[in-house]
């Protein structure tokens, strides 16, 4: 989904853009923090799969930012990876730091834990650059969560940018919140540091299960499946009404003009189907002169199995 096909959410960016309208400082803090700490066990599991040593990772600080202080220098030995969401090119930017990454690989090569790793002192290499990536996808997967409260991020993850990278790196500035996490330990470890705008992480982080933004995602993630032209094409809608059950008999009796009693007082219900796959259950009813149906859920062919089954 464009962002240019929801008014309301380009009028959101550019007032966040122009006057750097912001959250509440402690419910941002909050819900950083809500996001930050569910994250730590799913990050910690992914590290003891894919690494050969064990990492210390907890949360160092939290603070509210600007989203422009994440842009790196240029002579800057980092790591960073942006992760575009489905209601923002940069829900998620992240930065390991030297040390951190000299860790990372340490541990993936089962160096010595209680040995301290010295920092690199030069962009990083194609090896760091993939062990890096490895737990950027971490925190990432960790960070997004699931369900309604999701933050909607695009995996896999885009290519991780350094050295030079940084001469063409654009960073969209606002409101936003920096997490801090320690890898490694506080006193000689390395940092990873996730930076997320201030609107997206409350949007996402504070909606209930019911909120309507679960369901802009999955017409989002249904956008991506089909282009516009797929999603424009027109399809006969057909609304089938079970009237009664009859014996073979009585059906082979049938003949023309015969009418069939409906009892209108026992309103049935309604299968919706395109192109004679079932996709609806609807209530049958009447508005003014015209015959309706109402979409009550969506049709469940395994449970339709089996309650025929059952009826047998």
């Amino acid at each position: 989904m464009a962002l240019t096909d929801n008014p309301e959410l380009m009028r959101a960016l550019v007032v966040e853009r122009l006057v750097g309208a912001t959250g509440e400082p402690h419910r941002v803090i909050e819900a950083a923090r809500a996001c930050a700490t569910r994250a730590l066990a799913p990050v910690l599991d992914a590290f003891h799969d894919k690494f050969a040593s064990p990492i210390a990772v907890d949360i160092l600080d939290i603070e509210i930012v600007r989203l422009a202080e994440l842009k790196p220098e240029e002579n800057c030995c980092d790591a960073l990876v942006v992760v575009p969401a489905e209601i923002s090119g940069d829900a998620l930017s992240m930065r390991l730091n030297p040390r951190a990454i000299s860790i990372l690989v340490s541990a993936l090569f089962g160096g010595d834990p209680d040995l301290p790793a010295a920092p690199i002192e030069r962009p990083p290499s194609a090896i760091e650059r993939d062990v890096a990536a490895l737990a950027f996808e971490a925190f990432a997967k960790a960070l997004n969560g699931t369900g309604s409260r999701s933050l909607g991020l695009r995996m896999p993850l885009s290519k991780l940018q350094s050295g030079l990278d940084f001469r063409r790196f654009v960073v969209r500035d606002g409101p936003g919140v920096r997490v801090r996490f320690s890898l490694g330990g506080e006193e000689s470890g390395g940092v990873l540091t996730a930076w997320m705008p201030q609107r997206l992480i409350l949007e996402m982080r504070t909606a209930g299960p019911q909120d309507k933004r679960a369901g802009d995602a999955e017409a989002a993630d249904w956008t991506h499946r089909f282009n516009d032209e797929v999603m424009r094409s027109t399809v006969k809608v057909k609304a089938t009404i079970p009237l009664i059950s009859m014996a073979l008999g009585e059906l082979a009796s049938l003949h023309e003009g015969q009418v069939i009693e409906f009892d209108d007082g026992n309103q049935p219900e309604v299968r919706l189907a395109v192109r004679d796959r079932d996709v609806f259950l609807c209530d049958f009813g009447k508005s003014g002169h015209h015959y309706t149906v109402r979409i009550k859920q969506p049709f469940d062919a395994r449970k339709d199995v089996v309650e025929g089954l059952l009826a047998l």
